[in-house]
């Protein structure tokens, strides 16, 4: 019993030092989103001004995909170079816009570190001048709980408060609620066309230091028609791999899009994906989606990110069919095993005769990241019903009509996803089942999905890398 008193004093008198040192309240060591602030409010200002407290040496936490503030991103920008400030971290998933905080003009003064890379990173990281982490999409969340990643600032995107204060983080949930959460300081962009989006997306007025008015459309991705290639891998998906009361996660891409296209005359198919997109919408509308065989969200769509076009942020605006919840929670293996006949569909840069998928680099040069797709690939292999499909698909040549199934990956290649994780490949030729199969039987099974102008090289590859010829 004493010993219990002597902590409690001890606990009183941490909380005593607390208020000591920061009077401002009890958001200086409680900061639950959705939990309001008595007596706070953000200061309205312009977007420069909401950049006050940046100062050199300082990392700053964005918001992406489709809600990047890049009004925000543009001011901070011109603050950085305006003070001459110095060594700020700019960290984020992939962003949108031009991101002028990674031109040459700005080294020295910001310099970018992304958990998965986006088109406007590319060239900085591969001249060295941006940083990119390895990373599930599921283990991000870490990187701020475990103090991995400390941010001073967090920029965000929101919706304008609600009758009782709250915003919403919108199309982008992910690992913003993390990031948030453990910034100092929270500047938002607060707009009129965010659509409001219900789950984890919650946060009051009341957290947020700096806000900006703004009025201004979303960062809009896809809408044209699958190719003749993407189509025929969405038909073979669909038709022979995807059942009725499915659950559903698709990557981003042409290919998931497409998949969706040729589910008109599915029933009760759920989804439980990181991210999706506008072909969603169709299939809910024409009853196809239903989530009405889902164990959890029973009835609703779950969504981490997501990005498309108007028509995809009219359907999610104050929609409570659509839940968006964090990353950590979305992407986890023991959650996605639990969706009944959980169909991961993911594509790739390329895949070798033996099964190793690249999905992150051309060769040495980075291109984007691990994303989800392991997440999503392990989870719907450990389908608790037994029933799940991990599925990479993608085209059998790239656009100068080289293979995408190669002998060997391409020198400093990633792999993203293992031999050992693969259990289907999709061309546009065909279904490679390559799960419990050799080597052998992986190279044969993988030549017969290759474009035939491909097939007999990559059987002499395979023959001189595996010394024997490949075999069903």
């Amino acid at each position: 019993m004493a010993s219990a008193f002597k902590n409690f004093n001890k606990f009183g008198s941490v909380l005593s030092t607390l208020k000591k040192v920061s009077p401002r309240n009890y958001y200086t060591y409680v900061k639950e989103p959705a939990q309001p602030i008595k007596g706070k409010e953000p200061k309205w200002c312009s977007a420069q001004e909401a950049f006050t407290d940046l100062q050199s040496g300082n990392t700053v936490f964005v918001q992406g995909a489709a809600a990047t503030p890049v009004p925000l991103l543009d001011a901070m920008t011109e603050v950085g170079k305006q003070k001459k400030l110095k060594d700020i971290t700019v960290c984020h998933m992939h962003t949108e816009g031009n991101a002028g905080y990674h031109d040459k003009s700005c080294e020295g003064i910001f310099r970018s570190c992304s958990f998965f890379m986006g088109g406007n990173v590319r060239k900085p990281v591969a001249e060295g001048r941006a940083d990119a982490i390895p990373i599930f999409l599921s283990e991000i969340p870490l990187l701020f709980y475990r103090g991995i990643v400390k941010p001073d600032i967090a920029v965000i995107h929101v919706s304008p408060p609600d009758s009782h204060g709250f915003c919403s983080i919108g199309t982008s949930v992910d690992c913003v609620r993390a990031g948030m959460i453990h910034s100092k300081i929270i500047v938002a962009l607060v707009n009129k066309q965010m659509p409001r989006t219900f789950g984890d997306s919650i946060i009051h007025i009341s957290h947020i230091d700096y806000a900006v008015k703004h009025d201004g459309p979303l960062p809009t991705h896809g809408g044209r028609p699958p190719s003749d290639v993407e189509a025929q891998i969405g038909k073979l998906i669909a038709e022979n791999l995807i059942e009725d009361g499915a659950t559903l996660q698709m990557g981003i891409g042409n290919i998931p899009d497409a998949v969706l296209a040729q589910l008109t005359n599915h029933k009760d198919l759920g989804i439980h994906s990181e991210m999706f997109a506008d072909g969603v919408v169709d299939l809910v509308k024409l009853g196809c989606v239903t989530n009405n065989k889902k164990q959890k969200h029973q009835g609703r769509v779950v969504g981490s990110f997501l990005i498309g076009t108007k028509k995809l942020y009219d359907f999610v605006d104050n929609n409570p069919f659509v839940e968006m919840l964090r990353v950590d929670y979305v992407n986890s293996t023991r959650i996605i095993a639990e969706q009944p006949k959980m169909t991961a569909i993911n594509s790739c840069i390329e895949i070798d005769l033996t099964g190793q998928v690249n999905s992150d680099s051309i060769g040495t040069r980075m291109y984007s990241g691990f994303g989800g797709q392991i997440d999503f690939i392990r989870g719907a292999a450990e389908s608790l019903d037994g029933l799940g499909k991990p599925i990479i698909a993608l085209p059998s040549v790239t656009n100068k009509g080289e293979s995408k199934i190669a002998p060997v990956l391409k020198q400093g290649a990633g792999v993203v996803t293992t031999r050992a994780h693969v259990h289907y490949v999709v061309t546009e030729h065909g279904i490679a089942h390559l799960f419990g199969k050799s080597l052998r039987q992986r190279a044969h099974a993988l030549i017969q999905v290759a474009h035939p102008n491909h097939r007999e090289s990559l059987e002499k590859a395979a023959f001189e890398r595996l010394k024997c010829m490949p075999t069903p």
